[in-house]
């Protein structure tokens, strides 16, 4: 008999081996990414005060987007989640994959981040 893979439940495993190392900082915040089947979601975080500096996602009224499950919307969110960091100040970052494939969606926000601005 065989037992069916929990993929979300490796991707945490995955998460949590890379955020032993990852940690983001009042000079240098992490960006973390959230991909679920219909939206993505994308936060700046400092992890050294436990505070969410700047957040962006496919369900802000701002984007006013129908659909927020393919690139297009992925693209949308990483150039708003860049325009926000640097409004506050913030041009370097260290990328959270959160144990995602770096591919498809979360490839395309993070290279629409560097795009409008965000380092990493």
């Amino acid at each position: 008999m065989f037992k069916k893979v929990d993929k979300n439940s490796n991707r945490v495993k995955r998460h949590l081996r890379v955020r032993k190392k990852v940690s983001g900082t009042p000079e240098r915040p992490r960006l973390s990414v959230y991909r679920s089947e219909k939206n993505i979601y994308a936060q700046i975080i400092d992890d050294v005060n436990a505070v969410t500096l700047v957040s962006a996602s496919t369900l802000d009224k701002d984007l006013n987007l129908k659909v927020g499950g393919n690139k297009e919307a992925a693209k949308l969110v990483g150039e708003l989640i860049a325009k926000r960091a640097v409004d506050k100040g913030i041009t370097e970052v260290v990328f959270d994959r959160g144990g995602y494939v770096y591919h498809g969606r979360v490839q395309v926000l993070a290279d629409s981040a560097r795009e409008a601005g965000l380092k990493f």
